[in-house]
Order: structure tokens, then C-alpha cells, then sequence
């Protein structure tokens, strides 16, 4: 199935694209996103020499709410809000293709990794441009068929949350438990669980018999 990274121009009018220029040496990572209705919310990993400026900055945007700091801040932070303007949602969702965290966002442009059958990559151009969302292609490639789905550090999480019993309803591991189990930092756990259960939700969806991809297919 094919992947392809994508370098994606924010506009101006979108509050995170302008904040990323204004500060371009900070660096925003999306850890996690959802789309409830025709708002946004984010879960965000802010880096900035400059921290509490951009976190002003951020809550002072007519298109940011209810911004939560998650951690101590030094010089950086993690941060939930919500936003009027979750643009990459909005594509992702119309086009069937996963939102692959974490998306990295440095000033104002977003790199992004994407999974998905030919067809969805075409769809996911069309809806990119239809929110005046420009964007660049690094690659697009076919991966190997028999390739591990999963890096060594992914699979054993999944499998010791599976172990541990936290894909169980309801759940009798939490996530900070299981992070304790495999001696990782919760928010590591967090971000490893959410790229792992996107590949393989990829996968399980993928349709066979994709052609080879072609860089025509966002264009």
C-alpha cells in the first residue's frame, strides 16, 4: 500500500500557521487530534526557547479555546485546546485516510506522513485543495508487501497492553500502568499506541490491488 510524506502550506488565516511563523524556531508536534462536529481538539508537544510567549500567543487566537497546559512548562510543553480550525481533520476524514501522529509543524508548514490505498491518496489532494491547502509530495512509495507492519518497539507494546489487558472492556490497564510496564514515559506509550493502531487500522482496511503509486495521484 502506498506511503507518501507531504509538506502541507498553512495559510496565513489559519491561527497555527501564522503562530508557527511567527515563532519559526519553535517546533509543534500533534500528538493526537479528533473532530467533534466542526471543532477540533488537539493534543499538542509545543518546543520553543520562548515557550510562554507562544502559549500567550496561542490563547489570544480568536480560533483557539479552552487551552489546557498538561506538564510543568520549561521549554516545552503539553498542551490540550480545542480549534474552529482543524483543517487536517477535515481532510483526512473526507478522504477515508488515517491522521497518522505524530504531524510535525514547523513554521507554517506541516509534514505528514500518510498509509492508504491510490485511491484515498487522490481523494486526500482533492479535499486538500478544496481547503486552499497547498502542499508538496518528499515520496511516494509502495511498500514491501512482506514487510514487518510494525517496528519492534510497537509490537511490544501492543502486545503487553493486549497482555495487560488494556484493549479489554472495560479496560483493566491503564495507560499510565502499562506505561510502568515497559518502562517508558506515558506520553511516549500515548504516541507509540496511536501510531500502531493507525498502521494496522490502515491495513485492515486497505483494499488489494493497488497499482504502483504514482506522484500524479495528489496532483
Amino acid at each position: 500500500m502506498p506511503e507518501a510524506r507531504l509538506q502541507i502550506t498553512l495559510p496565513e488565516e489559519v491561527w497555527i500557521g501564522r503562530l508557527s511563523r511567527r515563532y519559526p524556531d519553535s517546533q509543534f508536534r500533534i500528538l493526537a487530534a479528533l473532530a467533534d462536529g466542526d471543532v477540533g481538539v488537539g493534543l499538542a508537544e509545543i518546543h520553543s526557547t520562548v515557550l510562554e510567549d507562544v502559549l500567550t500567543d496561542m490563547r489570544a487566537f480568536e480560533g483557539v479555546r479552552d487551552v489546557d497546559i498538561l506538564n510543568e512548562p520549561g521549554e516545552s510543553a503539553l498542551v490540550q485546546f480545542e480549534t474552529e480550525q482543524p483543517l487536517l481533520l477535515f481532510a483526512a476524514r473526507d478522504s477515508g485516510v488515517p491522521l497518522e501522529m505524530p504531524v510535525e509543524l514547523s513554521d507554517g508548514t506541516v509534514t505528514w506522513t500518510v498509509t492508504a490505498p491510490s485511491d484515498r491518496l487522490s481523494e486526500l489532494g482533492t479535499q486538500l485543495r478544496a481547503l486552499g491547502l497547498s502542499f508538496s509530495i518528499d515520496y511516494i512509495q509502495q511498500e514491501v508487501a512482506d514487510e514487518q507492519l510494525l517496528t519492534d518497539a510497537q509490537l511490544n507494546i501492543v502486545e503487553t497492553a493486549i497482555e495487560a489487558g488494556y484493549y479489554e472492556t472495560p479496560r483493566t490497564c491503564s495507560l499510565t500502568e502499562l506505561a510502568e510496564q515497559v518502562d517508558r514515559a506515558k506520553s511516549t506509550v500515548s504516541e507509540t499506541l496511536h501510531r500502531a493502531e493507525s498502521k494496522i487500522i490502515t491495513e485492515f482496511v486497505s483494499e488489494p490491488g493497488d497499482d504502483a503509486p504514482d506522484v500524479a495521484l495528489l496532483q
